[in-house]
């Protein structure tokens, strides 16, 4: 059982919902992430401390991966009509789950559904302040893409950057997302693009220089304090496990060597748990089929269920 006590979340409900989704990036076996973490117990292990789950599919009845493409559209990405469909999907599951208070809990999936669950927190309660723990950046316009792929752009699309560049398939995603509530941990592979938006629009951002300069506790604190210094408006949680070196997490597809430690990335987890202000959480590009041994997927779900404990509340005593 946990004791912290979530402000949002008094009766400890939260919905896990599935996300198997891999049309933001062209590598296949990320749609087999939430599968997996599934089958590793992680619902059991989230009942164990003391929260009331269910879970919900809502892309069960779509057939995505079949539609998937590595072509370039008119507006320079690729897949932007399922991408827009997933995401459409999972916010809605999303919004669901914050109206009846009950935490959505996402699990990927690429991070191109990060459109969808930025989107339905923003729009649950507008001051939700977003830390988005990640080797990348991911705010990429279509603009300002490198590689099309829409897994690179979640970020973009709620904060409505280079609004001309965009799909019309994305008309329907709120551009709810300040750039004061916005802040990053963990970067380490940002493209030139991505530099000069957050340069531009002063997007507090803490790379593994910051960690290794100040330690992962201090840069915690730094961030909570650029985006929530009061400790008063909910945080969204969006998690990528490519932020963690691929020496602990070998089983993503973005792997960028001099990340975080395991104790490091469970840390971030455990000390947003501690706010008692977690809203919603993301973990995404778990993707078993990149792995190059049995015990490297058990590593990576492993992992990803330990950032989802931690999150919602297990302590080391």
């Amino acid at each position: 059982m946990s004791s912290i006590v979530y402000k949002y979340y008094p009766t400890k409900k939260a919905t896990i919902i599935t996300a198997p989704f891999s049309g933001g990036q062209p590598k296949g076996g990320v749609d087999l992430g939430p599968e997996y973490i599934l089958n590793a117990g992680f619902q059991k292990q989230l009942d164990s401390l003391g929260w009331k789950t269910t879970v919900e599919n809502p892309l069960q009845l779509l057939d995505l991966e079949a539609k998937k493409s590595n072509i370039r559209d008119e507006f320079r990405v690729k897949n932007s009509a399922i991408v827009s469909q997933c995401c459409k999907q999972i916010f809605d599951a999303s919004a669901k789950s914050l109206a009846n208070d009950s935490m959505p809990v996402v699990i990927g999936g690429d991070h191109s559904i990060g459109t969808a669950t930025l989107a339905a927190a923003l729009s649950h309660n507008p001051e939700t302040c977003v830390i988005w723990v990640d080797a990348h950046a991911d705010i990429n316009t279509p603009a300002t893409t490198e590689s099309g792929n829409l897994h690179g752009c979640p970020i973009s699309f709620v904060m409505g950057l280079e609004k001309e560049s965009y799909p019309p398939e994305f008309a329907w995603v709120p551009q709810l997302l300040k750039s004061n509530k916005l802040v990053y941990i963990g970067l380490r592979d940002v493209d030139e693009g991505e530099k000069r938006i957050l340069r531009e629009h002063n997007i507090a951002a803490f790379s593994m220089y910051h960690i290794d300069k100040y330690g992962i506790g201090r840069v915690v604190e730094m961030a909570l304090d650029k985006v929530n210094p009061n400790r008063d408006c909910p945080i969204h949680l969006s998690y990528d496990v490519d932020a963690i070196d691929p020496s602990f997490v070998p089983a993503t597809g973005t792997r960028v060597e001099g990340g975080l430690s395991l104790r490091e990335g469970l840390f971030i987890a455990e000390d947003i748990a501690q706010t008692g202000l977690l809203q919603s959480l993301d973990i995404v590009e778990t993707n078993p089929m990149l792995a190059e041994t049995e015990e490297h997927v058990l590593d990576t779900v492993s992992a990803a269920c330990a950032i989802g404990r931690c999150a919602l509340g297990q302590t080391l005593l």
